[in-house]
This record gives C-alpha cells, structure tokens and sequence, in this order.
C-alpha cells in the first residue's frame, strides 16, 4: 500500500481543523502525576536556583483541629506537639530572594511546554511548575511589583495578573499554594528535612529554611572552599566514546554544609506513646516492602528499642530543643566542552526547545575518610541519634549515589559518589534519565560518559594520596567509596555507560590498587590463597582485608588483576629449596589443584619437576638429602608396612599420611602395589643385605609371604597372575626339606608318603593363597601311576581296582588342582561291563576308557546298547548321590543318553531300535530335560505318519497333528503320537503362507471340497493377517456355477467359473439372486469367505455399477422391464449417496443404462389416429444414455411426435432421477413459436377474463395445493401483479423438436407468453364465442405449477367454466373461503381502528402533561396566530414575489370517485367480485348473511370528522421563546392518518382539521446564524452558541457563567444524542452545533454546511422525560435520537437545494431512506441492551407500552 500517496490525497482535502487540548484533564491526568516525592517543593526550589537566589524558604501553615481544641498551655513544645498531631495543612509558602519574574517569564508561566530557552538553565519542559496542581487547585504567585492568578472556568485555565501597590511589594518571589483539600495532614519533617538536604548539595543555593506556622524548623547552610585544579594524566582519554563531549579541565573543592533544626524533626509520634496519642497521618515513611515486612516480623530488637525509647523520650521533652549537624564533602567539577553537529543541535533543541550547550558542567560529590571523621567530630553529639539529616546527602548510605539534575533523581550511578550533570536530560516528570528518545538518548549517554571520565580522574586522586599515607593502610578501604560497584541501581543501563567510561578512560589496561607490597599496577598484583601463602611469601597480592571489595571483584572480573600463575610458583620454586614444612604445604595444595581440576596436567607436572626439597637424615624413616618430586611416581598405603623396603620413586609415607589417595592419585601417582614392591624386592635381592633376600631368608621371605597373603584377597586377577609368576620359578617357599619352589611343596596335611617337603612355620599364610602358588595338597597322576596303578614288587605287587581309585580320588577331590582333574577327565581310567545278561557288571573289559564315554549303570541304558561304567557288586550298588557318584560325575559320567544320539538311534533302519529310541525318548522326555531341544528343526525321518507305507518315515516339520490339513496334501502324524506331537517339535497345523499359496494354486474342484477346504481355513482366520488376506481378496479362489442359454428353445448350460470373494455374495436373495453371484458353503465356510471380503448382499454401489457396466446382462436375467424399473428405484432411493462417487457417477451419465420406452402404432392406426375404438398402443422398452432419452411432461407434444421420442418411465421419482443423471424435459426440446394477431380496440372481454382468472385462480391453487403443495410455483399475488390479458384477433401455435425436422402447427383460443412487462395471456376473440377454458387453464398452469400436467389442466378446468353457486354444490367450499378473507379484512380494519383510538388517547394524555410542564415552567400562554396573520409568515430565504411568500392557493376539489357500497364492497372487490352491476348486490348481501353484525356504532373508522383539540394547548407564539405542544403536532399527523379512504370509497373526502403549528414557517429558518456567538465547549468537544442578547453588555457575567453551570449536564446529554446521528450518518462530531435562544420557531439551521440544533427545543421536548426515574430510559432514548435524526436529514438536504419544495422533499425522504436500516440497528441494539438489563420487567402490558413516550415527529419540511 503507497502510503505516501494516501497522505498526499488526505492532505488535499478541505477539512482542516486543529488540535484541541482539554486543559485540565491534561494537568490533571499528566503534568500533575508525578511519581516522585516532594515534587512540587523540587520545581520551586530549581526555579529559585534558576533566578540565583540564595535563600528559599519553605513555610507550611496549618489549619486548626475542629475535634481536639488547642491546649491553654502556653509552652511551645506542647503548643508544637498539638499543631503536629491535630492540625491540617491550609497552605504551601515557599520564598525566595532572587530575581524578580521578567515580563517573558510571566509569559512562560502561563503557557504549557514553553521551557526556558537558556541553555545553561535546568528547566526545558516548560512543564515543572504545573505540578503544584497536585495538590493545590488556584495557585497564586508574586515576584516583584506583579502577581498572577490562577482559577478555572469550566475545563480551561485562566490567568489574571494584577500590579501591587507600593506598600505590599517585596523583593523576594513568592508561591502561594492554597491546599484543595483541608484534611491534608502534615508531612513527614524528617523526610522533608533530608530532602532539602539533599537539595542543597548541588544547587547554587546558600541557605533553606524549613517552617511550620511560625516555628523554625530546619536551616541548613552551605560553605564552599576555594577550587584547586586538578591535573590530567596523560593516559586518561578525554574524549567521549562519540566525540561529542570532551573533559577540557577538573577542579576539586569542598563542601560544608550546616544544619540547625529543632528536635520536633526527629520525633515520632507512634514510639511516645506515653505522651501523646498517635496521629497515624504522621506516621514515619516506610523505607520500602523490605523494611515493612522486617517490622512486621522480626521487630526491632531489644537494645535497640530502648536506646530508641531513650532518644524519643528526650526528643518529647523539648520538641522546640534545637540540635546541630555538619557534613563535610569533596566535589570534583570537570569542565566539558561540546562539539556537534548543526543537524544533531536542531533535532536536540526541538525535543528540549533549547539549543546544546558549548560548554557544560559536571559534579562528582564523595565522602573521604577525612571528611567523614570531621563531620562526626563537628556536629553534636545527640544531633545523629535524634535524626540524620544527611541520611541522603552522603553517597555511601542507601541507597548509594545518585545522578543529579539540579535535585536528585530516582537514577542511581551504581557507585559511592554523586554525580550532577545539569545539562542531561531528563524525562518530563525529572525521576529519570531519558534514554528513549534519538538524539536525547545519545546526547545523555555522552554525558554520562564523560562523568565516567571524571570518575576515573577523582580515582587516580584518591590513589595518590593513598600512595603519599601508606602508614595509614588500615584506611585503605575506605577508597572503595570512590570506585563504581553495582548495588541498588535503578536503571542498569545508566550504571552500565558510567562503568564502561571509568574503565575505557585510562589508555593502558591497568590500575592502581594497593598490595601487600604497597600501590601498585594491578598488573603486577596477583589474587592469592591462604594455601599459596604457605610455601611462597615474594609475590605481591590482594590483601585479605580487600578481597570482598566490589571494586577488587570488578577488577578481578575484567581481568586487571589475576590470580597467581603457575608460572609466578615455578619462578618462586626454582629460586629456593622447600623444607620439610614447606613441602607438606606444597603437596597439600598441589593435590587439592590437581584433583578440583583448577591446573591442568601439564603445569601439574612443571610445578613437580621444579620442586625441590631438603630434609635431614633419618628423618621419618628416610634416608635424608633431596628429594626431587619430578622422579616420584608412588606412594605408600596401608597395604605394605612402612619399615619394609620400597622403591626410590615412592614417596616416604610421613609426607603423604595427611593427604587423601584420591588427591595423590590427581597428581599422576600411583599406591604402590604389591606386585611392583615385590619385583622391586626381588630385583634387589641379589645387590642387598643376605638377610633382605627372600630366597636365602626363611625370616625375610615368611614376612614377604605374609604381606602377600594379607593382600591376596584384595588383588586383581592379573596381579594374583604376576605374582604367582613371579614366585613360582623361585625357591620362596620354607619347608622341612629348605627352600623349595611352590610347585615343590606340599602342605602339612599330605601325609600319603612321609618324604614329601612339607611346608614349615607357614600356619599364618592363607590356604588359597599356597594354592594358588602351586602348593599341593594332593599327590599328581604321575605318582599315582607310578606308586599304586601299576606296582613294583617292593610294594607288594597289590594292583587299586576302578571302585578303590575313584573312592581315593574322592575323598581328595576338593584338593585336587585344576590340572590335575583336567588330566584325569582326559586320562582314560575305568572299564566298561563285559558281563553276559544279568551279570553285566562282574566282567569288565580289556580296554580302559575315559570317565565321559561311559553312562550310567541302568537297565534301560543297557538296553539302548550303551558303553556302561563297571560298578562290581549287587544291583543298586552304584548310587549317583555318593561321594563317588557326585566325583564321577565331576568327571564326566553321562547320567542319560543325549538327544543327538537318540535322534540317530530313531532314524536307523532297524525298526526295535527306532522302537525303543523313540520309547525311551518318550517315557525320559520330562526327566531328562529333553524340552529344551528343538527337534522341530531336526532334518532326519524320525516320525511315522498317518496311512503311510511300512517303514516310511518324515521329519518333525513335514507333518502335523490336525487331520484337516490332509485336505492340502499335507503329511499327519500318526494318530498313537499325538499326544507327543510337542515333545518332537510337530505342529497342529502347517504354515498359514503355505496354506494360502496352495488354496490358490489348486482351489476346489466342487462345492463339497469347498466346503471342506473353505472350513478348514474358517478355523485358522486367526493366522490370516493383513497380507494374506489381500493375497486371497485378489484370487479367483471361490467355484460359481453360472448357466448359460446357447439358444432359444435351448437347455441352459450350467458352467463352473472362479470368481474373487469380494465378487460373490452368502446366502441367497430374491432380489438380485439372478444378477450376481451368491454361494452358500455352510456357515463356518461362509465366515472365512466374509473374512476375505465376500459380502451378504451386493450394495447399491455395487449393483449401480454392475447396471452401468453390463446393462444388457441385468436386464436379460432379469427378464422383465418392470424389475429393471424397479431396480432403477431403488438406485433413485440412494443416489444421494451413489453421487459422491465422481467416476460413477460419470458413468452413469454416459452409459446406455437407463430404460427408455417408444410407442409404437402401425402405420393404419396412424392414419385412423382420431378413432376412439383404438387399441392401446405398444411400448417398446430399450436401454439408452441419459442424454438420449426425454422426461414426458408435455403431453401434446408427445402426442405429436412420440414416435421420434424415447421416454422415460411415469414415474415422479425416476423422473426426477433421469433429470439429475442429464435427461431433458420434453418441454425444453420442443420449441414453441406463439403468433398472435393484432390486439383489437375493445378489450373489455380481456378485462373480464383477468378478473376471472384471478377470481377463480384462488380457488384452484387453494384446492390443489392441499396434494401437491410442493407443485406449486407462484401463488395468487405474483399472478396479480404478472398478469395481463390481451384480446388478439387469432393465436397460432407452432412447435418443433429440437434435433429433429419435425414441426406442427395449430391454431389456439388462448395461450400466455413473456413480454417484457410480464406475463401475458392472449385470448383469440371469435364472434359471440367465448375462448376455450381448457386451453385458458392450461396456460394459466404453465405459470402458477412446476410441472403442468394433464391432471392439472382438466382440474383447473372446472373452476374456469362453473360459476361460484355451482362449485360450491359440487364440494368446493367457496363460502368458508370467502367468510375467511372478510374477516381478515373486518380483523384488520378492528385492529387499525384500535390503534388510531389509543393513539387519539396518548394525545389527550400528552396535552395534560405539556399544559402542567408550562404552568410549571412559568412561561406565559400566547394567543394563537390567526389565518392571516398565518398566512403572513415567510419561508426562510423565499421573496416576496415567490409563491411560497403569496397566500396560499386553495386546495384542489376532491375528485370524483366512482362505486360504493363501503367496507363490503372493497372487500368484494379485493376477493375479485363484481360490484358494478346488481346482480353482484345480491351475492353482496348473501355473504352479508354469514358476517355477524357490527356492535360499533358510534365510532367512525374512515374518513369524517375528527376531534378539534384546544388550540391554546398546542400552539405558541413564534416570538415568545415556548414552542409548539408535541400533541398538536401528532394530533396533526393523527387527523392526516384517518382522513385516508379507500380508492373508490362510498365516503366523500373532506380535508382534517389542521391546529396551526408556529415552527413550520422556521422550523429552519438561519436568521440565528447572524446573531449568535460561541459561549464554550460541550465536554465532549461540540461547539455551543448562544444568541448575542446573552452576550450583552448590560447583561453580567455571572447570568451567563450562572446560565451555563446550570446545564452543563443537559447540554452534555444532548451532545452525546447529537454524536449518535451523526455517528449513523458518517459525520464528524465537529460539523453538528449546539445553540440556544430564548425565543423564536427555529428548531434548526444549515449554515454554510454547519448544522446547528436549539438547545431549548431539546430542553422542552426530550430531556426531562428522558430522566423520568433518575435514570435514562432507552425506549425514549431512541425515540429522541430519532426524532434529531430526521431534524438533521432534512438539514443534510439543504446542503443539495436550498429553498424548500418538492426538490427539497425529495432528498430528505431520500436521506432518511438511505440511513434507515443504520438508525433502526442502532435503535435495536439500545433496545437489546435495555431489555436485557430490565429481565422480567421488561414485560409490560399492551397499553402502558403503547404510551410509552409519545415524542412528537419533526415539523413538516415544506409548505
């Protein structure tokens, strides 16, 4: 959107207006809402400052109690204690004695944003002062010889200056303040005392004086020492971060400021309470939530409320006591240079009406040491403890410095000191600095820069002299006061500019602070820990008394001081050697930084590599001399003892105890393990002492082994690993026999041979840690071989059987090693049975075998032919819970034969082995665990099946259990098996996917095997899933028998096809059995086929479709044209539903579906087609296209060319469903040509024949429509208003069929066509005949139904040829119809002649009202205006040669109205009888009959005389200022109403009474415009006039301030009528006008295009009722608004035409027309509104809403 060209259009207009200010509502809403405290005294204490002056005073008078008299005491402190608690204040006094007002500041005083235009001045809104009007409501001030005045007219501010005389002139300016409200209660003295206080500090103002009536409460006195300069570093950047400002010089002085004040300041009335009652208006201000919540908590604490009470206890005794106080302050003023450019000056001095400054000036206040030391030593000693004046004036209290703009703002600098800039800007109120506007953003962000240049110099001052007081260091922090710290800051931003300026000023990044080694860059001082501290003592660091500074943390945070490197410790470590408690220090931090992870690994190990230690002989173990921490790697734990011998890379434990292993660890160390201590020991053996070698040492080794065995425990595998390897090879081992390998010792409990070395002295070392060493406690299989399995003949030849072996074994079995049962598992050491039957186990065989291939002694392993161990002895003599058993076992003895062999045995060719495989799997399934093997996946024929050959065998997967499944061809186990089909792994039935994919290859041949297959798979839909689903929905899986007819005559064949479920259908159906395909295979098969998507029967989409697809097919099953139309009917019935389906539906519309039928006649008959003996024709059905075929709803023409036509069914609903599928109307195909001859000159008979056919036209459509409701097209009104007949000399009719060269042509009686006016009937006049009614109903119904059909035309028939007599004898209740459209008539003339009586009664009860309003009103009654004094009055703006100014012309004579015979007879001719003749009179008075007579006789509901109202009660004069009674107007209207008639009425016309209303000649009349002026504004901005006569000089203001008070509120209600029609008719409120005059008829005038509406006719007429009940009524609320909105229409037409007349008339109607549908929604939503709030009440009764606010209608507009 161009909106730059929107604004060039809105710019060309016309309509300009300027910007109006509401004056007070600005004061009030704006520029007196300050958020500040004390605002008033800070504006008039800056204006002081601003004319120089040096003295102000501040003057409170007070007002005295009307409740608590003055105490008769004379004691001042009392009488003070009185005025405190009890008095009010009446006014604010505030003095001061500098330059008196010049003419231009009285000038600005009085003028709204006219700020000082001197740049050097604070003040640039021009807005300050008007905060008095906060509290005060007339201000008045003097200065000089003048004085002004302030007071209030309405919403505007006026000003009044007055010169003084002589002896009341003073030098001094003053601000008198009168209070607007007397309860005002006095504020807080202490509160103000500090703000005064605060105020000094900066302005250039010597003194303040604070009173109360005539009590001096404070006075406060300023001092300044002489400035000294102050240098510039040359690191310091001057110049502001955008050049803008620069620091061109720095001055430092200081400040004294003295305060005397009385005691009263510091007196809190709540904590006297034992003598004075407390005055909660003088409650103590709350410093904040913070303080108000800590007093309603934790209450002050005991000491310090008696200290309290104490001080408050001495305040009361003497409130007048006055007491003393100093301050002393360092300022520092920095004078800055500007430089901008010419465009940033003119955007700056129109946002601050003043242009920048060249040069400025700013402050930084702050309180030394010094300084505060000499303020507590000068002021008295009670002055602090009764009340701190300075509270606010010192930087360091809370809350912290602040930025000064003349006063103190809200703005805090985030830092101990003050900062006074006079040239920033601040916002309007003065609590803040603007930081939102452009170029006053970037003008005060320079500013604050260059305070933070000065900061940074007043800094580099203070550091100095620190520097010169360097034995004063406990001082030093006081510094902190001068350097930026983030607390309490009210805009961060501020704070934030300031911070980057003090930090950006100096060019290098460093700066002075103070070290333990005195002041230095910070570059050089480092942060330091008390742990550092302890082993390096050279590098300078923050004190510990500084650390917590904010300033040390900023500079820590910005990165000027850091911490102490790991370079600065290397260079301290390098330089000297630790000592011992050095080195201790040293680990402890270095551990502790190691494992925090604040250094990383690499300084870790510089530090170490660096660190050097020296320690004294024999100290703590140790060998003495340096100890270099760069070579250690471990450290000592508990796990070997101290005095052993350790490594020289491990650190002595006495440097070590105190410091967790985890920090140890952090340095890259490592617990010295055993198996390094251990390598170490032997390693060293060979070079150290004999007796520290633990293979020559029995003592040194059983030690070792001792610390080895403690530890064993606790060491990982792979140390166990080394240590065993590192000891196995090695003689450590002390046994009686020496030294031996572990491998070489048996314990002491091998006893089997008396030489074996046993070991000695070794009881203390664990079992499992000999062990593992190798140490045996059995004897090895070699010796077992070699001593007892095979026996020399020194040992007695005796050779251990199996049993005596394996009992030996076992009862050392836990002390066997590993090896060795590894050895024996592998080693083949039992016989297996050799014996025969019976007595297997006596004999055993040659051959030993391993303990794994043998099993179990058990007959049925003996049976199955297994290898079975040989156990001599009785049966039952082997038991597997014996020791021997469970250590065979261990072995490898098998319990059971293995599934794998059993499988083998059950696949073998010889049937008793598979038997008795098969038996023993059986039977030992459970018990041997065999479920755990899958033998499902078994590939060997171990199963027999059902009806297989002898011997034949299959796999566990190739058969199953449910006998079923044969029908597929698939293998079923044998039936004996069953119940163990789980145990082989077989399935009750095969894959589902294998099912289906054989069903489809090979479905059934005939329905008995469909049957079978179909239920088999019935019982597995559980398995089908999605998929296979699909896969069967889409094959051609179910058999169909079809039969088939070669030929005529001819047997049907019957053929099997397949089809896909989806394509057949369960059960059977009457209906479209012989249409598609239904199966019946029983109901379990019948369910899996509904599974696959078969169906109960086809849906109509489908037989739709079906129909469109294979029509001929449909038809030819069914075999009969009527069941094919009964099947389109029920297609019709859903084609609701058929139709969304676009491609259907597409096909039907294009397929040769639907039936048609043809009549055919021969071709005889066609030439005898008049005989009435004819037979009745042939149809002949066929299939077509929709397009092809017609609808028959002209009977005639099908007449005429049914042979060419091919039509649908007679059927309304299929009818209908051809239309909608594409087929035509016959009427639309033919073409009607209507040639009528010339119309003849009399057309009575047309007359008559339209009378008639609307007369009886009624009759027909009310009979018809009683069926055939919906038929009905147009009803009897449109037929009235459409209708013409015209009597033609001949009618010809010519039709033709589209599409085909046929045509007819005949002549007709009557036949309608459109003409461009309507509809028209033409009758064709034949001599003394009468036109054909059949032909004249047959038009007719062409108009009035939607389809005309035979039935209808020889209905209508009747009613056109058969009089009313006739009609009714035949049935037609012609009388109940008539009586019901006379009394409709007779019900509505009741109705009308009820409302023009109450209307009459309103009147009546209107004039009572407006008589006593009158009386009431006091005006005088005024003789009516005769005629020709009537006649004599002039239009507005009409000549005296015009004809409005001649007399008026009589009216014309009534015309002649022919007929009568009243109310009956226009109700007889409304009904379409015919009254002009006599034989119409006697009917008349038939139906008179059946009318019930009329009680009313005294009433007259026509024309006639009406009541003549009392002309005195109506009517005023023109010049006496009462206008015209509402009543007379409306009695007017009323009279006009009644004396309407009926066209043709019997009752003559005589002209209403008319009472004389005297505003018509004025109604508009804009002679006022010349005499009337502007008074004020309505509170809403509309303009009021009124006439000059009350602007008159001989006429007082008051009478006219006094008029104008008086209706403020009425003219504020009719202003806001007046804005709701200008609302609806789009005007701008500024265009309508309000004026008043105290006489004439004027009601409103057109000025130029400036509507004005009188006041006084508002007044009289609306206002009054519309605050009947003290609450404004919406009912007359619309009313009135109404009214005003046709008075403003007809105003709005003079804007178009100027005089009255016709033309006039015209565009006021037209205006109202136009906005009546906005009026009347407006007037509903009031309406809504009201009736929504009335609820239930809104219910009133028909005559007391009928009288609701009878608001008279505007004046007539035109004569």
């Amino acid at each position: 959107m161009d909106y730059a060209r929107l604004r060039a259009a809105a710019m060309s207009g016309e309509d300009e207006e300027a910007v109006t200010v509401d004056t007070r509502a600005l004061i009030d809403k704006v520029l007196a809402r300050y958020s500040g405290e004390w605002t008033t005294l800070r504006e008039l204490i800056q204006n002081a400052a601003d004319a120089q002056a040096s003295t102000v005073r501040v003057r409170w008078e007070t007002l005295p109690s009307t409740h608590v008299p003055l105490p008769t005491t004379t004691n001042d402190s009392e009488i003070l204690r009185h005025v405190i608690c009890h008095h009010t204040l009446r006014r604010l006094v505030v003095q001061n004695n500098g330059q008196p007002f010049t003419k231009t500041d009285w000038a600005r005083l009085k003028k709204i944003a006219e700020g000082n235009p001197d740049e050097t001045k604070i003040g640039a809104f021009g807005v300050g002062f008007y905060s008095v009007f906060a509290d005060c409501e007339e201000p008045f001030v003097s200065s000089g010889d003048e004085a002004m005045a302030f007071y209030w007219k309405g919403n505007a501010l006026f000003t009044k200056k007055v010169t003084l005389p002589p002896d009341q002139r003073t030098p001094d300016t003053t601000f008198v303040l009168e209070y607007r409200n007397t309860t005002t209660p006095l504020p807080n003295l202490l509160s103000v005392s500090q703000f005064l206080a605060t105020s000094l500090t900066f302005v250039a103002l010597q003194n303040i004086e604070f009173w109360i009536d005539d009590w001096k409460v404070l006075a406060l006195q300023k001092k300044s020492s002489p400035n000294l300069p102050l240098a510039i570093p040359r690191d310091i950047e001057t110049q502001t971060k955008e050049g803008l400002m620069k620091v061109l010089a720095a001055e430092r002085s200081r400040t004294q400021i003295d305060a005397t004040f009385m005691n009263v300041i510091g007196w809190k009335p709540q904590a006297a309470s034992s003598t004075a009652k407390t005055n909660e208006s003088y409650a103590p201000e709350l410093s904040g939530l913070k303080s108000l919540f800590s007093r309603l908590t934790l209450g002050p604490k005991p000491k310090a409320q008696k200290e309290e009470k104490a001080v408050q206890d001495a305040i009361v005794e003497d409130l007048t006591a006055k007491s003393t106080s100093v301050i002393f302050l360092g300022i520092t003023s920095a004078q800055i240079g500007t430089r901008v450019s010419s465009s940033f000056a003119a955007e700056l001095e129109r946002a601050t009406k003043k242009p920048p400054p060249k040069t400025t000036k700013i402050s930084i206040l702050t309180a030394s040491y010094d300084e505060t030391v000499a303020s507590e030593e000068a002021s008295s000693k009670q002055a602090s403890k009764i009340a701190d004046v300075f509270a606010s004036v010192l930087p360091s209290k809370k809350p912290g410095g602040r930025i000064f703009i003349g006063f103190p703002t809200t703005q805090t600098t985030g830092a101990g000191l003050h900062i006074s800039a006079p040239s920033v800007i601040p916002t309007v109120e003065r609590e803040a600095i603007d930081l939102n506007a452009r170029w006053v953003r970037t003008w005060n962000m320079e500013m604050l820069r260059a305070a933070g240049i000065l900061s940074r110099l007043v800094f580099i001052d203070e550091m100095a002299t620190l520097n010169q007081k360097l034995s004063m260091m406990s001082q030093s922090k006081d510094r902190k006061n001068a350097a930026p710290s983030l607390e309490d800051v009210r805009n961060a931003h501020v704070s934030q500019i300031v911070e980057e300026a003090f930090w950006t000023a100096y060019r290098r990044a460093a700066i002075e602070v103070f070290s333990s080694r005195g002041v230095l860059l910070s570059s050089k001082v480092r942060t330091s820990s008390d742990e550092i501290a302890k082993f390096v003592g050279g590098i300078p660091v923050v004190l510990n008394e500084m650390r917590e500074d904010p300033f040390m943390k900023r500079l820590i945070e910005f990165g000027l001081i850091e911490d102490i490197t790991v370079d600065d410790i290397c260079k301290e470590l390098s330089a000297k050697a630790l000592d011992k408690q050095q080195l201790g220090h040293f680990l402890q931090w270095i551990a502790k930084s190691a494992f925090d992870g604040d250094t990383d690994r690499a300084d870790i190990q510089r530090l170490l590599d660096v660190a050097v230690a020296t320690v004294t002989d024999g100290e703590n173990g140790s060998s003495g001399g340096i100890i270099a921490l760069g070579s250690i790697k471990n450290y000592l734990n508990n796990k070997i003892p101290p005095s052993l011998p350790i490594p020289p890379t491990t650190l002595p434990i006495a440097f070590t105890a105190t410091i967790p292993e985890n920090r140890l660890q952090a340095l890259g160390w490592e617990p010295l393990g055993v198996v390094p201590w251990l390598r170490h020991l032997i390693e060293s053996a060979p070079r150290g002492p004999p007796e520290q070698d633990l293979t020559k040492s029995d003592k040194f080794a059983h030690q070792i082994l001792t610390v080895l065995s403690k530890n064993w425990d606790n060491l990982s595998q792979s140390s166990k690993s080394s240590v065993i390897s590192a000891l196995q090879n090695i003689t450590v081992m002390p046994t009686k026999a020496g030294m031996r390998k572990p491998a070489e010792s048996f314990f002491p409990s091998v006893r089997l041979f008396d030489d074996l070395p046993t070991l000695e002295g070794c009881s203390n070392l664990k079992e499992k840690f000999l062990s593992a060493l190798g140490v045996r406690k059995t004897v090895d299989l070699e010796t077992i071989h070699a001593r007892l399995l095979t026996p020399s003949a020194a040992d007695g030849g005796a050779k251990w059987s199996n049993i005596e072996l394996i009992k030996y074994l076992a009862s050392v079995k836990d002390d066997i090693p590993a090896a060795d049962m590894k050895k024996f598992r592998e080693s083949p050491l039992c016989t297996a049975e050799a014996g025969p039957p019976g007595l297997e186990s006596t004999k055993g065989t040659v051959q030993r075998y391993k303990v794994s291939e043998l099993y179990e002694p058990k007959d049925s392993h003996r049976a199955l032919g297994l290898p079975i161990l040989q156990w001599p002895g009785p049966p039952g003599s082997f038991r597997p819970n014996s020791a021997e058993g469970r250590f065979l076992f261990s072995l490898g003895l098998r319990p059971f034969p293995p599934v794998p062999l059993l499988i083998d045995m059950m696949a073998s060719s010889d049937s008793k082995a598979r038997a008795t495989a098969m038996k023993y799997f059986i039977d030992n399934h459970h018990l041997n665990g065999y479920g755990s093997f899958d033998l499902s996946t078994c590939d060997k024929c171990i199963l027999p099946i059902e009806g297989g050959k002898e011997g034949q065998m299959v796999r566990p997967s190739a058969c199953y259990t449910n006998e079923r499944a044969a029908v597929l061809g698939y293998n079923i186990l044998r039936k004996d098996l069953h119940q163990h089909a789980p145990k082989f792994g077989v399935a009750r039935d095969p894959l589902i996917t294998g099912c289906v994919e054989r069903l489809i290859a090979k479905p059934p041949q005939d329905r008995a095997m469909a049957i079978t297959l179909f239920q088999y798979f019935a019982t597995r839909i559980g398995d089908l899933d999605h998929t296979k689903l699909v896969r069967l929905r889409d094959a051609p899986i179910v058999p169909v028998e079809r039969q088939r007819q070669q030929g005529v005559g001819e047997k049907r064949e019957t053929n099997l096809i397949y089809v896909r479920p989806p394509h057949c259908y369960l059960g059977s159906s009457s209906t479209y059995k012989d249409i598609f395909d239904f199966v019946d295979f029983g109901p379990d098969a019948n369910t899996f086929l509904f599974k696959c998507g078969a169906k109960n029967e086809p849906t109509q989409h489908e037989v739709a479709w079906m129909a469109c697809t294979e029509p001929a097919r449909v038809l030819d099953t069914l075999q009969s044209p009527d069941k094919y139309i009964d099947l389109l009917k029920r297609l019709r019935e859903d084609f609701a539903t058929l139709k969304n389906d676009k491609q259907l539906l597409a096909k039907m519309r294009t397929s040769p579906w639907l039936l048609g039928f043809r009549e055919l006649t021969s071709s005889a008959k066609n030439k005898e087609s008049d005989s009435l003996d004819d037979e009745p024709p042939v149809k002949q059905y066929q299939l077509a296209r929709p397009d092809e075929i017609v609808i028959l709803d002209d009977y005639i023409a099908y007449r005429l060319f049914k042979e060419a036509l091919l039509c649908a069914p007679e059927d309304d609903q299929l009818e209908s469903f051809y239309q909608a599928l594409g087929s035509q109307m016959l009427g639309s195909q033919v073409k009607q040509d209507l040639r009528v001859g010339t119309p003849l000159a009399n057309q009575e008979i047309a007359k008559r024949l339209r009378k008639h056919v609307l007369e009886r036209s009624k009759l027909f459509l009310h009979e018809y429509s009683k069926d055939k409701r919906d038929a009905v097209k147009h009803d009897i009104r449109w037929l009235e208003k459409n209708l013409q007949v015209t009597a033609v000399s001949s009618v010809t009719l010519r039709r033709s069929l589209q599409g085909h060269a046929k045509s007819h042509m005949e002549k007709q009686s009557a036949a309608s066509g459109k003409t461009p006016t309507g509809w028209t009937l033409f009758v064709a006049a034949e001599q003394n005949k009468a036109p054909d009614m059949y032909q004249v109903g047959q038009a007719i119904c062409r108009l009035l139904l939607t389809r005309p059909n035979q039935h209808a035309y020889f209905f209508f028939e009747p009613f056109l040829k058969l009089d009313l007599l006739e009609l009714r004898a035949r049935g037609y209740n012609v009388d109940r119809i008539l009586r019901a459209k006379e009394a409709e008539a007779r019900l509505a003339e009741e109705e009308r002649r009820k409302a023009l009586e109450a209307e009459q009664a309103r009147i009546r009860e209107r004039e009572k009202e407006w008589a006593a309003q009158q009386q009431q009103s006091g005006r005088p009654e005024e003789v009516p205006a005769t005629p020709a004094q009537r006649s004599r009055i002039r239009m507005p703006g009409a000549f005296d040669d015009s004809p409005e100014a001649a007399a008026p012309a009589p009216p014309p004579p009534p015309p002649r109205w022919g007929g009568g015979g009243g109310l009956f007879s226009t109700i007889s001719r409304h009904l379409g009888f015919d009254t002009d003749n006599d034989d119409s009179k006697s009917f008349q008075d038939e139906i008179k009959k059946f009318l019930p007579q009329s009680t009313e006789t005294t009433t007259n509901p026509g024309p006639g005389p009406v009541p003549k109202p009392t002309e005195s009660a109506y009517t005023g004069g023109v010049g006496s200022g009462k206008i015209t009674s509402p009543a007379a107007i409306q009695q007017n209207l009323l009279n006009a109403i009644r004396a309407t008639r009926p066209h043709g009425s019997s009752h003559l016309f005589s002209a209403p009474h008319q009472t004389h209303v005297t505003e018509q000649s004025t109604y508009c009349d804009s002679t006022p415009a010349q005499n009337i002026a502007f008074l004020a504004e309505a509170p809403r901005g509309m303009r009021v006039f009124v006439a000059r006569d009350l602007l008159q000089p001989g006429r007082a203001a008051h009478d006219r301030n006094a008029w104008l008070a008086g209706r403020v509120d009425v003219i504020a209600r009719f202003e806001g009528v007046l804005r709701d029609v200008a609302a609806v008719y789009g005007l701008s409120e500024k265009v309508v006008h309000i004026f008043y005059d105290e006489q004439g008829g004027t009601i409103a005038f057109n000025s130029q295009g400036s509507v004005f509406c009188n006041l006084r006719f508002w007044e009289q007429l609306h206002d009054q009722q519309l605050l009947e009940g003290k609450k404004l009524e919406e009912g007359k609320r619309v009313e009135a608004v109404v009214w005003w909105w046709v008075v403003v229409a007809h105003e709005l037409a003079h804007n178009l035409v100027g005089p009255h007349g016709a033309e006039h008339s015209y565009y006021t109607e037209c205006f109202i027309q136009q906005y009546f549908p906005k009026m009347m929604a407006k007037a509903a939503s009031w309406m809504g509104a009201a009736a929504a709030a009335a609820g239930a009440g809104a219910s009133t009764s028909a005559a007391g809403a009928g009288s609701q606010g009878a608001l008279p209608p505007p004046p007539p507009y035109s004569l």
